[in-house]
């Protein structure tokens, strides 16, 4: 009986690292490689539906531009429901920046590379991370 407790305790326990070491090894690898100039840096925000275009982003990243390309990992990344807004910030200043009739002067893009006149949308934008490795490409 001891055995079979202590079998039991061992596989749960295999379980649970398995589980710990799947998402430690999940990443969502993403590259921008129509950034129209190498000035300032690229902005990276992965976002849940919760958070998108309402609060700060679930994980972010930065990126220099070289050569018009940039990219960005995000690792040990959970199973879910995700969208990217990347942002050419080519000034530093950490926003978006707008001309006084409200359209953006700096390059964005998101993860769905819908093309649209407003701001992004989730359903346009979503994708699914199940687990081990996603490549998106993003274009501005």
């Amino acid at each position: 009986m001891k055995t079979l407790a202590v079998l039991a305790a061992i596989l749960f326990f295999n379980f649970l690292t398995a589980q710990e070491k799947q998402e430690e090894n999940s990443k969502i690898m993403v590259t921008i490689s129509n950034v129209s100039s190498d000035e300032g840096e690229v902005l990276f925000g992965l976002y849940t539906e919760d958070t998108f275009m309402k609060a700060d982003p679930d994980y972010s990243a930065t990126s220099e531009i070289k050569d018009g390309v940039a990219k960005a990992t995000f690792e040990d990344v959970p199973e879910g429901t995700y969208a990217i807004i990347a942002l050419h910030d080519k000034n530093g200043n950490k926003r978006m920046d707008f001309d006084s009739s409200g359209m953006p002067v700096e390059s964005y893009g998101t993860s769905g590379n819908a093309l649209s006149y407003g701001p992004p949308q989730w359903e346009e934008s979503k994708f699914v991370f199940d687990e081990g490795t996603k490549d998106i490409e993003i274009r501005f």
